[in-house]
């Protein structure tokens, strides 16, 4: 019986070491470095192009419709495109290769 139970103590251990080495999803930080194309340093070594970012809603510019106070709606943009030197938070997504950047910091 403890044979049993080392052996399905070392399948546990080794499915969760392949679960982990598989990197599914992280957070990560980086610094706006360049917008056209658009780049973001996330240390001294890794600077992520514009090919393995997606971007979310709260950090590009759009146009809604909106009404203010019940009055008839209007068409605005909200300006949250990102700007060299902002701060965002990313989800690095299955292994690695792509950033989804959620939010400015």
């Amino acid at each position: 019986m403890r044979d049993m139970t080392d052996i399905l103590n070392n399948i546990r251990r080794i499915a969760v070491n392949a679960v982990n080495a598989q990197k599914l999803a992280d957070v990560a930080h980086g610094r706006v470095i360049q917008t056209g194309p658009l780049k973001i340093q996330i240390d001294q070594k890794l600077i992520l192009n514009e090919e393995h970012l997606i971007l979310t809603k709260a950090v590009t510019d759009y146009v809604t419709e909106m009404s203010i106070d019940g009055g008839p709606k209007q068409t605005y943009t909200v300006y949250n495109g990102l700007r060299p030197g902002d701060l965002v938070t990313m989800i690095r997504s299955h292994g690695g290769q792509q950033y989804i950047i959620i939010d400015k910091e």
